[in-house]
């Protein structure tokens, strides 16, 4: 009872200050825009509501699957296909759609994350975080919780990412259609055919 009474105190402290900040910046005619980088309030409320997020027992999970290299590879590859896309291939959140999120993804490389129990991180990815871009990744079914546990193995190893293997990764990232068709008017090149001329197309 006493800790169901300090996690709604806690709660209740949360969203005021959020609501104090939000006053100050709507009186202030400053709106909320996410082009601009979080506030020390801002990333404070943000670390707790992760915390307040993490069930008690998330911490003391332990990774059931093990450290090998063809784990890391198999993690390394869903990473490149599914989460560079905010997280960049080496985790600094230095991607597109990550950097330009409220608040922005953030370097995995870093204490604040890499100092999360597996337990946590593997929570964080099945359950998502409320109020930030992170989406809930789980399906319930064993296959995807395997997933999940190897992309854990996968973030420890973000801080000493090789150059060799962000080199491999970018090769498996999602390509745009313009990607896609420029690639293969580059194989079309090379096997000696014409690439298809691009139409102009009017636009009234």
């Amino acid at each position: 009872m006493n800790r169901l009474r300090w996690f709604l105190l806690g709660a209740t402290s949360l969203c005021a200050v959020a609501v104090a900040v939000g006053g100050v910046y709507v009186l202030g005619g400053h709106g909320f825009s996410a082009r601009e980088q979080p506030s020390g309030v801002e990333r404070w409320i943000a670390r707790s509501a992760r915390s307040a997020a993490l069930p008690a027992d998330a911490s003391a999970r332990t990774n059931p699957v093990p450290d090998t290299a063809e784990v890391l590879a198999e993690a390394r590859a869903h990473w490149a296909d599914h989460c560079a896309a905010c997280h960049s291939n080496n985790g600094s959140g230095d991607a597109e759609m990550g950097k330009h999120m409220f608040p922005p993804a953030p370097d995995m490389r870093q204490a604040d994350t890499q100092s999360l129990s597996d337990g946590e991180l593997f929570f964080i990815i099945q359950n998502g975080i409320r109020l930030t871009g992170m989406p809930s990744w789980g399906s319930g079914t064993n296959h995807d919780k395997q997933d999940s546990w190897k992309l854990v193995r996968f973030i420890r190893r973000l801080p000493k990412l090789t150059a060799e293997e962000e080199q491999g990764m970018e090769a498996l990232n999602p390509k745009s259609p313009e990607e896609l068709k420029e690639e293969q008017e580059e194989r079309e090149f090379l096997n000696g055919s014409q690439p298809h001329e691009h139409t102009q197309h009017q636009h009234h």
